[in-house]
């Protein structure tokens, strides 16, 4: 068994080690992202329906984001255990963590994608689909649930490669199914006349392939952390511990989908060119939380085996790193689009009313996002450090307590602006409190942590 490349997580120098663990995770993400926005992009110049198209799939957005959320009790609950189990030599409860992981994710992609293909269209009208943008809808959903599997698997265990310190094998995964949909897309979509349905075909095909690129790894001799058989056995315990974890993950991208249903919901009451809208600005935030994510996916996994390990140094000095780096990318990102967003909405459409739309709005609904990089940065480190409680409380507010009753009450007094007000007064509140609770918090941490292992709660 090789565990030289987990062993380099408690001895190479900070930032090269950060750099090169979170820099194959980033180009992944990229990459990733670039296939979600191949989607809009080729969806929003289909000729004739593009704009209709373009809201259509923008609905379906919130109940696949809610599906993929299910994956993250895995990856971001598993995972980090994983790597401070790693980190205390615990190798029988790391393989535990990962066999159970994959059983509970077969197990919520055939409940999440059968209960939504059985509810189908009333969720759709739910989301903000109207009786124009309703059958595009239809078309993508319904078959790009019959790949959730792929999707479940693919994303939720890539993480577990990530904490073994091989990120270039977990970025080769989302690199093969990237560049498979970029490939795909054009062909079905446009060749083949296949419209949404093809480029629904050409995403969970793509997926399909990263699955089992991820599989054959995870069982293969390379990994120092394989799938066995032994481990598949679910154990309550183990179930349990994940769960609580990636409740924190899981609130965080399942609140996305939330909102979704909420903005959707409210935007369509104005028409449906500002649900198109929303669907444009979404996919230029995820240009800004992916990468974030990628980072993320790169340094949790050093922050959890240090913490494993006992070394409280290496811990501070690693979110120093990710404090700047991260507040850097998003800050810049985020007034890059403040400032130009009609080059970003063009991308997406040629609907001049519609680029006009993004433009008014763009700035307002992006405004709390500039300080997002701190949130970010933060309520990571508290999932690496296994701070299950407070990581669920902030993966709560930004959404739940905050944007949904501003996003349902702002509208009554500033109309169809309300909404996307919402957004950008949200992200500011929750960015504040979140940073303010871990300048508490983290000092508190750190002064439990004793050598040469930290346990695991």
């Amino acid at each position: 068994m090789n565990t030289h490349y987990e062993e380099r997580l408690g001895t190479d120098p900070m930032l090269p080690l950060v750099l090169r663990m979170a820099f194959p995770a980033v180009m992944a993400q990229i990459v990733n992202l670039l296939y979600t926005l191949v989607d809009r992009v080729y969806i929003g110049h289909i000729p004739g329906i593009g704009t209709d198209a373009l809201a259509g799939v923008g609905v379906t957005g919130s109940v696949i984001i809610l599906i993929s959320a299910f994956s993250a009790i895995v990856s971001g609950g598993g995972a980090p255990l994983a790597a401070i189990a790693l980190g205390q030599g615990n190798r029988e409860r790391a393989g535990k963590l990962l066999g159970n992981g994959l059983v509970m994710l077969v197990a919520m992609a055939l409940t999440t994608s059968l209960l939504s293909y059985v509810f189908m269209e009333p969720i759709l009208l739910f989301t903000g689909a109207s009786s124009h943008t309703l059958p595009y809808a239809v078309d993508y959903l319904s078959i790009y649930l019959l790949g959730t599997l792929f999707v479940e698997v693919s994303v939720g265990l890539n993480t577990f490669i990530n904490c073994q310190g091989r990120p270039g094998i977990a970025m080769c995964s989302v690199l093969i199914g990237a560049a498979l949909n970029i490939l795909l897309d054009p062909l079905f979509i446009f060749v083949l006349g296949m419209g949404v349905k093809g480029a629904a075909w050409a995403t969970i095909l793509s997926q399909a392939c990263s699955a089992v690129w991820v599989l054959r790894f995870l069982t293969s001799r390379q990994a120092s952390l394989r799938l066995e058989w032994h481990y598949l056995k679910p154990e309550r315990n183990v179930v349990l511990a994940i769960v609580a974890l990636g409740l924190s993950p899981f609130i965080m991208a399942s609140t996305e989908s939330l909102v979704g249903f909420v903005l959707n919901g409210t935007l369509e009451r104005y028409g449906d060119i500002y649900v198109s809208a929303l669907a444009v600005m979404q996919a230029a935030m995820l240009c800004v939380s992916v990468p974030l994510t990628g980072f993320a996916q790169g340094f949790v996994p050093v922050v959890s085996y240090n913490y494993g390990h006992g070394n409280k140094a290496r811990v501070k000095e690693c979110f120093r790193i990710v404090l700047a780096v991260m507040f850097s990318f998003n800050f810049l990102l985020v007034l890059f689009m403040i400032l130009f967003p009609s080059l970003i909405a063009s991308a997406f459409t040629s609907d001049t009313r519609l680029i006009d739309i993004v433009r008014q709005t763009m700035p307002i609904f992006l405004s709390g996002m500039t300080i997002f990089g701190l949130q970010r940065a933060c309520q990571n480190m508290f999932v690496a450090l296994g701070q299950a409680k407070i990581s669920i409380f902030i993966a709560l507010l930004r959404k739940v307590i905050l944007l949904v009753p501003l996003a349902l009450l702002l509208p009554r007094w500033l109309g169809v602006e309300g909404v996307f007000w919402a957004e950008g007064l949200s992200d500011a509140v929750a960015a504040l409190c979140c940073i303010s609770i871990f300048a508490w918090a983290f000092p508190r941490i750190l002064r439990r942590i004793s050598s040469p292992a930290a346990p695991i709660r």
